[in-house]
């Protein structure tokens, strides 16, 4: 069976390929892989509508199959930080399947979305049977906790065009699709949508991107970026505050 298959233009991960991608569950045998994923079930979610809110009971793993979610939090200001854009293949929520504490972020549909479920009830009992697949597991929220300290490191030392520089040279890598002009990235990216991702306003990323347009760093039309200067865009992602 093919790993990803694509349906109606949409890009969908097959669920016993989905677990054996996650890190902490790359180590399993074929025979604990079907185990594991007899634990599982699925859960569709709607577009705009919320997997869960920072506070709500934290007891499950969402594995996405298909479609796509935003990850965020909402400071004390009101303004909304985007942690990740979780994709097919990435998993939500494994921090829920440790300490079962109140949930750390808000989780939205950007678009419809199937989702796997495991629920920390049926997952101890296999991490007992399984230890090694606990030691992955730590080793996984080490790196979201080094993620998150770069965000909060580059939302006080970095300027807020080299923040929106290095956002979208990281967009570009992970979504980007070649052109005759540069880099296109394949995710709706409205402007309101940037200025969460780097703390921001809209109003504020509007006058850095037509700052840009006119440089030829970027092109933005109807949500869509595409970085025209790499190079251009490199060397901005990394000027200090003024």
């Amino acid at each position: 069976m093919a790993e990803r298959a694509r349906g109606g233009g949409r890009l969908r991960i097959d669920r016993r390929r989905l677990l054996a991608g996650v890190s902490i569950f790359s180590s399993l045998s074929d025979t604990e892989l079907d185990e594991l994923l007899g634990a599982t079930s699925s859960r569709r979610v709607a577009r705009g509508e919320v997997l869960f809110r920072k506070g709500d009971p934290g007891r499950q793993l969402y594995g996405v199959v298909e479609g796509r979610l935003r990850i965020y939090a909402t400071g004390p200001d009101g303004k909304e930080m985007v942690f990740h854009i979780a994709d097919p293949g990435d998993v939500i929520g494994e921090i829920a399947l440790l300490d079962s504490n109140p949930r750390s972020a808000n989780v939205v549909a950007l678009e419809a979305a199937e989702l796997l479920t495991l629920d920390r009830r049926d997952f101890l009992p296999f991490l007992d049977r399984h230890p090694r697949v606990a030691v992955r597991l730590a080793e996984l929220l080490a790196a979201r906790v080094r993620r998150l300290s770069e965000l909060a490191e580059d939302s006080i030392l970095l300027a807020l065009r080299a923040r929106l520089a290095k956002r979208l040279l990281a967009l570009a890598r992970h979504y980007g699709v070649e052109t005759s002009e540069g880099t296109r990235i394949e995710l709706k990216l409205p402007q309101q949508a940037l200025g969460e991702m780097v703390g921001t306003s809209r109003e504020s990323i509007n006058k850095q991107l037509r700052e840009w347009t006119q440089g030829g760093l970027v092109r933005f039309e109807r949500g869509t970026v595409t970085v025209l200067d790499e190079r251009g865009l490199a060397a901005l992602a990394t000027l200090a505050l003024d």
